[in-house]
């Protein structure tokens, strides 16, 4: 266990030296890249660094300028990531519900409820989700149902819970936080 936990925190040192960009002020797709990645949103609930780190409250204020759409999160920018994927996407909604964690970790809980309730309205009659959404048209596209969405769901859900029931100083990377979902 000692030889994991030296080789997560070399990581965890390489990741902060080369995966922050001063000069956007934010976390980074990947090494030497300017893209974003609504991923980095999982920072704080990976217990990566604590919300309170300025870079990730840079992160998460890049995130809402340049992958916020009509208030729901893209995963990144499809014109600046080489997915191979030809066209656009919708909002993917797991990223949207980890800004709403990303909200109650950073004491925005008004904001994070706010956002959790625009999202659960997406539902259909059935209570399902799909992969993702689509402002412009209002409708629910992709893969249907999709089981992050529904996870992601769940897990902002428990977080809103949590600090409605006990409020959180977010200061400490390694304060206990709810087992984050799996990432997209």
């Amino acid at each position: 266990m000692p030889r994991l936990r030296a080789l997560a925190d070399r990581i965890h040192r390489d990741v902060l030296e080369h995966g922050f960009d001063r000069k956007q002020n934010t976390f980074t797709q990947a090494y030497n890249s300017p893209a974003l990645d609504a991923s980095l949103l999982l920072m704080p609930a990976l217990e990566f660094l604590p919300a309170s780190d300025p870079r990730v409250q840079g992160t998460i204020e890049a995130i809402e300028k340049n992958l916020l759409r009509d208030g729901f999160v893209l995963r990144y920018q499809t014109e600046h990531t080489g997915d191979g994927l030809p066209g656009t996407e919708g909002a993917f909604l797991a990223c949207s519900f980890w800004l709403v964690d990303a909200y109650v970790y950073s004491g925005r809980r008004r904001e994070a409820e706010a956002l959790f309730e625009r999202l659960l309205s997406l539902r259909n009659d059935l209570g399902l989700l799909s992969e993702e959404y689509e402002p412009r048209s209002g409708r629910l596209i992709g893969n249907f149902p999709q089981a992050f969405s529904h996870l992601a769901l769940i897990h902002s859900a428990s977080v809103l819970a949590d600090a409605e029931l006990t409020p959180r100083e977010s200061t400490n990377s390694k304060e206990k936080r709810p087992p984050a979902q799996p990432t997209a």
